[in-house]
């Protein structure tokens, strides 16, 4: 209160404002509001119409960047073919990302993609307490060797096309998956096949390209369409339609306009299509290349490499060169006209330089300055190739390449002499989450079903062992996910200091932190496998009579055995 009962408004010395201090910030505030504007936060003081700067069309930097908002299908389906075509481009004569991916799929798949099954006994136990550790190892044992044979077959009957193993078959459709966005994979009932020196299994797979798979006859998107995947009210895949043949097939032009429905499943459960992609929003139906968002940054650098090289050529081409005081018919008389002409000239040019040179004789403090007659230059060919600047300039445009990828830079242009063993250390731990990942979504979108497919087969054969004692084991379709269930063994992680690395993991063991079936995976290894391998080499020491190493034993624990030897 300032005096009397009158209210009043003080300021931060504690003294009244003004009233028409008062009355001029009331004005200001209220002009913005009255114009329909605001203030935005970081734009400035004048009054703006947008409540965010990201919203704003009239400012310079943000006003011609005026994307549409679509729905996923929309974005991707109308526009796949032409990204898809110039990926694989890419792919197939860029050297960067052929190797990037090469490098993923070494990473992750590997030259051989290990089954290990893991039938969950504790949700089996809920129909039958007779399902416990010691029938989930006998069932492991069973089905894994069942899997080898038909996985590794000689015949490669677990290939329709009978091309690849199993292992290659799951490389490929990853690499599908990269390159292209998505993998398509299709089971086949073959028993015609079996027989004796043939197939044992009827089930088979089959890759197909993902081109294939599109809408009948070109048509747009309709609302149970998208991309050649049909789908009811609730968005689930029913059916997929592909092409018998490649658009682009000169030699099955026929075919290539003729399209199969197949559905997703059978009436008896049996899945038959195994579509697989990331997916970046709901309600997508279709993948596309993890190039997508450099395809523009790769093309340029891979010009830019060429220019590069031109450049190099241009330098190393024109090392010597002449500079001539003559204009252009005297150079053309000097080079293309008889000998007696070009002496004339190159005399009278010579007259002139040494006339030139005897009348000058200038000198400053008794010191003759050197001077030059008119056309003359002093100067050396400089050949600074590579430009100074290409290896950072490359390295930083991998490095957005890498980021995509979900690698270390140093994994994409393999140059590991700028970091240290901690940095590179820590990009591997980095790119291993997303190796991790990718492996993971793989198996759980199509490696896994597969096998789950196959697995039926061998369950309606009745070789799979059950629990004798069993009074109610759930049928396939009751307990097909815990029958079924495994883990894939891939490529090994490897090390990048070996005897630092070995020591931690063997610490972590000892602290009841990791286990030998986590560790052996890591490098794609089975623990069972290492054990019995490890058994039998200690058996066969003591038949011929050899000492046991001290890593043998067990008089020295783990770590103690896992530390460096001390110097004598």
């Amino acid at each position: 209160m300032a005096d009397g009962n009158a209210p009043a408004v003080l300021g931060p010395s504690g003294r009244p404002i003004p009233a028409k201090s008062i009355a001029r910030i009331r004005n200001a505030a209220a002009l913005p509001r009255a114009r329909g504007g605001f203030r935005a936060s970081l734009s400035g003081s004048a009054p703006e119409f947008f409540p965010y700067d990201a919203a704003n069309w009239t400012g310079q930097d943000l006003g011609d960047w005026l994307p549409w908002i679509r729905s996923p299908d929309n974005e991707i389906n109308l526009y796949r073919d032409r990204i898809t075509a110039r990926a694989r481009d890419l792919y197939r004569n860029d050297g960067w990302a052929k190797g990037a991916i090469g490098r993923i799929l070494d990473s992750t798949i590997g030259a051989s993609y290990r089954m290990v099954a893991k039938p969950d006994y504790r949700a089996l136990a809920l129909w039958d307490k007779a399902f416990d550790e010691v029938w989930a190892d006998e069932f492991r044992g069973v089905a894994e060797a069942l899997w080898r044979s038909y996985a590794e077959d000689l015949g490669r009957y677990n290939d329709v096309a009978r091309q690849l193993t199993f292992s290659q078959q799951c490389r490929l459709a990853l690499g599908h998956k990269l390159v292209d966005g998505e993998s398509t994979m299709l089971a086949y009932w073959l028993p015609d096949r079996v027989g004796a020196g043939q197939a044992r299994w009827a089930t088979a797979f089959l890759g197909v390209d993902p081109d294939l798979l599109s809408n009948p006859y070109q048509l747009v998107d309709t609302r149970y369409l998208r991309g050649g995947v049909e789908i009811d009210d609730f968005g689930v895949p029913v059916a997929y339609h592909f092409r018998k043949a490649h658009q682009n097939d000169w030699f099955n032009a026929v075919e290539s306009m003729e399209w199969e429905r197949i559905p997703r499943e059978d009436a008896d459960g049996f899945r038959r299509v195994y579509h697989d992609f990331d997916r970046d929003r709901f309600a997508q139906n279709r993948g596309v290349s993890i190039f997508a968002p450099v395809l523009g940054r790769l093309k340029m650098l891979a010009r830019y490499y060429g220019v590069e090289l031109s450049a190099a050529t241009v330098a190393s081409a024109f090392g010597v060169y002449v500079t001539s005081p003559y204009d252009t018919d005297m150079v053309r008389q000097a080079l293309e006209g008889d000998d007696e002409d070009v002496a004339a000239g190159l005399s009278w040019y010579q007259d002139l330089r040494q006339d030139f040179h005897a009348s000058q004789n200038l000198t400053i403090n008794e010191t003759k300055l050197a001077t030059l007659a008119p056309g003359e230059k002093i100067e050396t060919v400089q050949v600074a190739r590579p430009n100074s600047a290409f290896s950072p300039f490359t390295h930083e445009m991998l490095r957005g390449f890498a980021a995509v990828l979900g690698m270390s830079s140093e994994q994409v242009h393999n140059d590991y002499s700028e970091a240290s063993w901690s940095s590179a250390r820590a990009g591997i731990v980095e790119a291993e989450k997303t190796f991790v990942r990718r492996t993971g979504e793989f198996a759980v979108n199509t490696a896994s079903p597969m096998y789950a497919g196959w697995l039926q087969e061998v369950w309606d054969a009745g070789e799979l062992p059950m629990p004798l004692n069993a009074h109610r084991a759930p049928d396939w379709r009751e307990g097909r996910t815990a029958y079924a269930r495994c883990r894939w063994l891939g490529a090994a992680r490897g090390w990048v200091d070996p005897v630092a690395e070995r020591q931690g993991v063997v610490l972590g063991l000892d602290a009841c932190l990791s286990t030998l079936e986590q560790e052996a995976a890591k490098q794609g290894g089975d623990w069972e496998e290492n054990l019995n391998q490890r058994a039998l080499e200690r058996r066969r020491m003591k038949e011929l009579d050899l000492p046991e190493p001290e890593w043998m034993g067990a008089t020295v624990t783990a770590t103690e055995d896992s530390k460096k030897p001390k110097p004598v």
